[in-house]
């Protein structure tokens, strides 16, 4: 045995929801090997003190955008619109080096929170592949196609620019390390492109066995355009041209119909809310209950730390909670905790792989210290963990068996080099107004 973690307690996330108490946890090649209340009489290679700590799967942000932390706080008090323009002016300066070292910043913060995969709709998809392939971490990433195609425009999927850098992604970095990068196909949103694009991903995605990310139905602005342009919604719109027909993940789906929410659950589309970020600019937020009564799962996702500040899900787990009462009736916290971990999971396609704790799962753990004051009494693990736990409280994060971070360390990422590789190169490069480098954002 490589890893045995004990006197823990163990969140499971099984279908049981089981909580064990004193519990002991196995690890050998990567999965979990054992499972028990003693010691198994097999002598493990290393002992990691479980006292005082919660052990649980690690939590999956569903949707986010990495690269954009070398923007952070740059636009928090702007409008919406004014934010999105800044951003997009920046993004302009941005190149494939910026891109690595913000990813890599953002993926240490993830995984000092205790986040163990994470689906990325951004550009660059390669530099993101790279820091992805080099930190350990799990991630499902996808190309933010955007580009506008005039319907009277001959369109080639072999010849199109950002179709031919998703083929070559797809080729370089699908299943790479058995799985643990996934590439999904993607678009951001219907009102930036159309059905030429729609059509080729999606045939695309379905004959390679891909994902599909996008955002969808953010404001009652962007359904109202959609139903004047089309005479459909967005969601009934993209139906048409055969994007439910894959995997899909859509962000935010905060502006559903009843009628499609019942689509939606049809397909069996994952709808990720993002509480945070839609607070900060005065969106509606996702109707979870709903949306789960009609058949969709729903994972949850913080957005980018230009939208909501940090990749803390913790954050995302209370929101989530307190912004989906029904009366007077709370949102039980076991529901909360599966949003950010087996339906994350489902979402991402690794659900007989990761999300739960059992015996033959990939070790994606993390241990929360239950030993700070803010944790104490804990009457209800579940509980404390959805209201009163915090990104800063993860000790330890390990993927497929690999301790990711540990105490105040990353073994895989060279932290301060990340951070002097931001300060002397991306953030000059992105914030100077004087580059000019046309919009190329791949």
């Amino acid at each position: 045995m490589d890893i045995l973690i004990s006197n823990v307690t163990l969140v499971t996330m099984n279908n049981r929801m089981d909580v064990l108490f004193g519990a002991y946890l196995g690890i050998e090649a990567g999965k979990i090997a054992y499972i028990g209340k003693t010691a198994p009489e097999e002598k493990p290679r290393t002992i990691i003190d479980g006292t005082g700590m919660v052990l649980m799967p690690g939590l999956v942000n569903c949707h986010t955008h990495l690269a954009t932390t070398v923007m952070r706080s740059y636009c928090d008090e702007m409008p919406a619109m004014t934010a999105l323009d800044a951003q997009l002016r920046l993004q302009d300066n941005m190149d494939s080096r910026c891109a690595k070292a913000a990813a890599l910043l953002g993926i240490a913060e993830c995984l000092r929170f205790g986040i163990t995969s994470v689906s990325d709709l951004y550009y660059y998809p390669e530099a993101t592949a790279e820091a992805v392939a080099e930190s350990g971490i799990k991630a499902n990433i996808a190309l933010s196609a955007y580009r506008f195609i005039d319907e009277n425009e001959d369109f080639d999927f072999e010849t199109d620019e950002q179709c031919a850098l998703l083929r070559k992604v797809v080729e370089k970095w699908h299943g790479h390390d058995n799985g643990r990068i996934r590439i999904d196909a993607g678009i951001y949103a219907e009102y930036t492109s159309n059905y030429k694009l729609w059509e080729a991903l999606a045939g695309y995605a379905g004959e390679q066995g891909l994902g599909f990310q996008l955002h969808l139905a953010e404001t009652e602005d962007e359904v109202d355009s959609c139903l004047d342009r089309t005479g459909l919604s967005p969601a009934q719109l993209l139906d048409c041209h055969g994007v439910w027909n894959v995997p899909a993940t859509a962000a935010c789906c905060a502006c559903l119909s009843e009628e499609d929410k019942k689509l939606l659950g049809k397909k069996k589309v994952t709808a990720v809310s993002t509480p945070l970020a839609a607070a900060k600019y005065g969106y509606p937020a996702t109707a979870v209950l709903d949306c789960i009564k009609s058949g969709m799962n729903v994972a949850l996702g913080t957005g980018g730390a230009i939208e909501c500040g940090n990749l803390d899900m913790f954050e995302i787990l209370r929101l989530t909670a307190v912004s989906n009462r029904k009366d007077s009736e709370p949102m039980p916290s076991a529901a909360a905790l599966m949003m950010a971990t087996t339906c994350g999971a489902r979402a991402q396609g690794r659900a007989d792989k990761t999300g739960m704790i059992e015996i033959g799962m990939d070790a994606d753990l993390i241990l929360v210290d239950f030993s700070a004051p803010h944790l104490i009494p804990c009457h209800n693990v579940l509980n404390a963990l959805v209201y009163s736990a915090k990104g800063g409280d993860v000790a330890m994060t390990m993927v497929g068996g690999k301790i990711l971070y540990q105490n105040g360390q990353f073994p895989t990422i060279d932290l301060q080099k990340v951070v002097e590789e931001l300060t002397a190169y991306a953030i000059p490069r992105v914030f100077a107004e004087s580059a000019k480098q046309g919009g190329q954002n791949v």
